[in-house]
C-alpha cells in the first residue's frame, strides 16, 4: 500500500527524498513556501565526488570547477594537501536545485510552492501517511512537533569576485579563533574566473559580516580581489551537531538534511550526509508500507552509518575551535613533520575521517 508522503522543503534533500520516493512507487507532494526554488543561494557548492556519486543526482550540467586539494595556513604555517586527480566539484547550487526538481517531477513527485504551512496543516500531513522535514536549520517541523533543539549553530558570509585564483583547483582555509572562532575563513574558485571568499564562526561569537570584512582587507586576499565590488553575497546559518532525535515514529514524522542536523561540523557542507539520509528515509518508508517495519529504522540505518563520521567531525571541530593561533599553527608544523600532508593528499577523504582513520592504520600495518 502507498500511502501519502508530504514533504516540507524543496531543497537537495527534500527533492532527493522526493525523487526516490517516486522511483518506489509513491506519489510524494513537495511544499516550499518560495516562489522560485532555490533562490537565494547561501551555501557553497563543493561536494566530494565520491560522495555525490553515492547520491543519483545527474549534475553534468551544474558543474563549475573541480577540486584537487586546499591550503590550510595557520598563523605562519602553511599545510598543502593536492591530489593528483581531482576529489571534488565545485556546483552551482541553483542548477543543483532545479536539477534534483527535474528529476523529482519525472520520478512522478508533485511540487508546489508559495505554500506556508500551519501547525493544524503539519498534523493533518503527518496523520494521512508520512511528514518529512526537510525545511532547513531552523524547521518549523521540527520546531511544531518539538523534536529536540540543535544545540550548535555557525553563521557564514560569503562573496564572489570576478577573478581568478592563483591556483584554479585549490581551496585556501584559514584557522584564526581570534576572527573565526569555530570554523575559518576560505577562498575556493567556484569558476575559472570566478572565486568565492567566506567566513564561518560559531553562532554567538562575533559577527559574520565584521569577519569577513577583516578577511578580504587582509593583504593576501585583498591583492587578490582588490577594490572589485562582489557580484553576489549573503550570510547563511548552518547547524553544527545532529538532533538527538530525528523519527518520530507514533506521529510517523521524519527529519532529513539541515532540519535533522546531519551536517559535517568542520566544514558545514551538508549536501552529502542530508543527501544519504533523503536515500536511507525513502527507503524506510517504502519498507514501513510493505510490511511494517518501522520508521525509526531509516534513523538506526543513518547513525549506524554515518553516525562515527558525524561524531569525528565534530570532535575534530572542537579541537581546533579550542586552540589559539600559536597552538594550530604548531599543530600543522607537525602534521607537515610527520609527512600527514602526503598521507591525505593520497589517503584523504573529505566526508569520511574514520575512512582516513581506518587507511592510516592499514598502511602502518602494511609496512
Amino acid at each position: 500500500m502507498r500511502f501519502p508522503v508530504s514533504i516540507v522543503g524543496a531543497g537537495t534533500a527534500g527533492l532527493i527524498t522526493a525523487r526516490r520516493l517516486g522511483e518506489l512507487g509513491f506519489s510524494p507532494r513537495v511544499y516550499d513556501q518560495k516562489r522560485v526554488l532555490g533562490v537565494p543561494v547561501r551555501a557553497s557548492g563543493i561536494l566530494s565526488l565520491s560522495g555525490i556519486a553515492r547520491l543519483g543526482i545527474n549534475y553534468s550540467g551544474c558543474e563549475t570547477n573541480r577540486l584537487h586539494g586546499a591550503k590550510i595556513y595557520a598563523g605562519k604555517s602553511v599545510l598543502k594537501v593536492k591530489s593528483k586527480a581531482a576529489i571534488a566539484v565545485v556546483l552551482d547550487r541553483k542548477r543543483l536545485n532545479d536539477a534534483c526538481y527535474d528529476q523529482a517531477k519525472a520520478a512522478g513527485a508533485e511540487v508546489i510552492t508559495e505554500k506556508r504551512l500551519a501547525g493544524h496543516s503539519l498534523e493533518g500531513m503527518a496523520g494521512r501517511g508520512v511528514l518529512v522535514g526537510a525545511d532547513g536549520a531552523v524547521s518549523s517541523v521540527a520546531r511544531h512537533f518539538g523534536f529536540g533543539e540543535i544545540s550548535r549553530f555557525a553563521v557564514t558570509y560569503k562573496a564572489e569576485y570576478e577573478v581568478e585564483a592563483a591556483e584554479s583547483g585549490m581551496v585556501e582555509l584559514f584557522f584564526d579563533n581570534r576572527n573565526y572562532p569555530g570554523l575559518f575563513g576560505w577562498t575556493c574558485p567556484n569558476r575559472k574566473d570566478l572565486l568565492e571568499v567566506g567566513v564561518g564562526l560559531y553562532s554567538g561569537n562575533g559577527n559574520a559580516r565584521a569577519a569577513f570584512d577583516k578577511l578580504i582587507k587582509t593583504e593576501q586576499i585583498a591583492s587578490v580581489i582588490g577594490n572589485r565590488r562582489p557580484v553576489n553575497h549573503g550570510a547563511s546559518i548552518i547547524p553544527m551537531r545532529m538532533r538527538k532525535s530525528i523519527v518520530d515514529e507514533r506521529r510517523r514524522i521524519m527529519l532529513v538534511g539541515d532540519a535533522a542536523g546531519q551536517v559535517k561540523a568542520t566544514t558545514g557542507g551538508g549536501i552529502i550526509f542530508g543527501g544519504s539520509a533523503a536515500l536511507m528515509a525513502a527507503e524506510a518508508i517504502a519498507r514501513n508500507a510493505d510490511s511494517g517495519a518501522p520508521l525509526s529504522n531509516y534513523e538506526s540505518e543513518f547513525r549506524g552509518a554515518y553516525g562515527l563520521d558525524l561524531d569525528m567531525h565534530y570532535m575534530i571541530n572542537k579541537v581546533y575551535s579550542s586552540m589559539g593561533t600559536k597552538s594550530m599553527e604548531k599543530v600543522v608544523s607537525v602534521m607537515k613533520t610527520l609527512g600527514l600532508d602526503r598521507f591525505l593528499s593520497a589517503y584523504g577523504d573529505m566526508d569520511r575521517p574514520s575512512l582516513i582513520l581506518k587507511r592510516f592504520f592499514l598502511r602502518g600495518l602494511a609496512r
